[in-house]
């Protein structure tokens, strides 16, 4: 085990230093080409089929594959792939999140998040959220979990407590709440349209 860490680091290290190298290339032609060299080799760099988060470092805008946030992922602005690890968070995600504490996104969240916490309080979302505590702003799709709570939610909510401002669909629960409805509370099953 302790050989396949170090291989991974090893690997993440390369391709890191890779990129850093790429992006220094000096075009002796002018300063338009070497720019345009310099975000070539960038864009390059950020669509490699895996990225090793560590701690904060390093930052790219966009990313396309695999995430590993170990022990938290950095600030990349979108995901678009698989993010795997403990802590995540992003502006948008698009793609499959499996974090054992939390999955964070800020815009918009197209996919699935699978975690202890999953948030996408201010976002909109299209999926499914699986976890003991499940928060997004608007969303087509499910919500799974102990505590569910939606601004805005069409589909279906399934938890001990479930609460949405509207909603259009289902919830099945204990605790069942739709604040924008004519039966705001209902047990085991509460229906909004």
């Amino acid at each position: 085990m302790k050989k396949l860490l170090t291989l991974a680091a090893v690997a993440a290290l390369s391709i890191n230093s890779f990129a850093q190298d790429a992006v220094t290339i000096n075009d002796s032609s002018d300063d338009g080409a070497r720019v345009a060299n310099a975000e070539t080799a960038k864009k390059q760099f950020v669509a490699w089929p895996a990225f090793f988060a560590i701690c904060e470092l390093p930052e790219t805008p966009d990313l396309i594959g695999v995430r590993l946030t170990i022990p938290w992922s950095t600030k990349q602005e979108s995901v678009t792939g698989f993010d795997l690890g403990l802590w995540a968070r992003t502006q948008f995600f698009e793609g499959f999140a499996f974090n054992i504490l939390r999955n964070d996104v800020k815009d918009q969240l197209t996919g699935v998040q699978v975690g202890l916490y999953n948030s996408a309080a201010q976002a909109d979302a299209l999926g499914l959220q699986v976890g003991l505590w499940n928060e997004v702003g608007t969303m087509n799709g499910l919500q799974v979990g102990v505590v569910n709570s939606a601004g805005a939610l069409s589909g279906f909510q399934a938890g001990l407590i479930n609460r949405a401002e509207e909603l259009y669909g289902f919830q099945i629960g204990v605790i069942n709440v739709i604040r924008d409805a004519e039966l705001r509370f209902c047990p085991l099953i509460n229906i909004g349209f």
